[in-house]
């Protein structure tokens, strides 16, 4: 398997995490909960590195000073916001070819100083990056906890496709 395949199954993987994980989130609504506000700020900030990111690779800049703002959206613009950029994300792993993935790209970071990664190291960033604050937010609303549990990669393959369980073990 090659680093584009499995990436590109990564970002579908994190696109469905996301999904899961706002679902049970949107069910709880209590934005005015202070471990729900510190919840939405945490996937706030991994939402704004993912865009941070989405304008390195597109050799862009962004409007954004820092990756943690005070200014949390409301939790259904957020959840829209982060599906939007989930897409993206799914449509470049479509589109990008292996030279571009080993491609290395300079930017600088929002404290000001400078970066230098390939295209396929970011993408392994936003991956883990998001996936530590999914899981960091499963600790903080034991409420979702059952689908930050369920955030594994197997469980998402298994899931999306029935018939990797169906087979004979040696």
């Amino acid at each position: 398997m090659s680093s584009q395949v499995l990436l590109k199954s990564l970002f579908e993987y994190k696109a469905w995490a996301n999904d899961t994980l706002y679902r049970a989130m949107l069910d709880i609504g209590d934005e005015n909960s202070p471990s729900y506000r510190t919840a939405l700020s945490t996937l706030n900030h991994a939402h704004i590195v993912d865009r941070i990111f989405m304008a390195h690779l597109e050799g862009r800049s962004h409007s954004y000073s820092t990756n943690e703002p005070d200014d949390v959206p409301a939790a259904d613009r957020l959840f829209s916001d982060v599906r939007e950029t989930d897409a993206w994300y799914i449509g470049y792993m479509r589109n990008v070819t292996p030279e571009e993935l080993s491609e290395m790209v300079a930017f600088q970071f929002t404290d000001g100083k400078p970066g230098r990664m390939s295209r396929e190291e970011m993408l392994a960033h936003v991956i883990t990056h998001g996936g530590y604050h999914r899981g960091e937010v499963g600790r903080l609303l034991p409420q979702v906890s059952d689908a930050a549990s369920g955030d594994v990669f197997a469980g998402f393959l298994h899931r999306t496709d029935p018939s990797r369980r169906n087979f004979e073990s040696k």
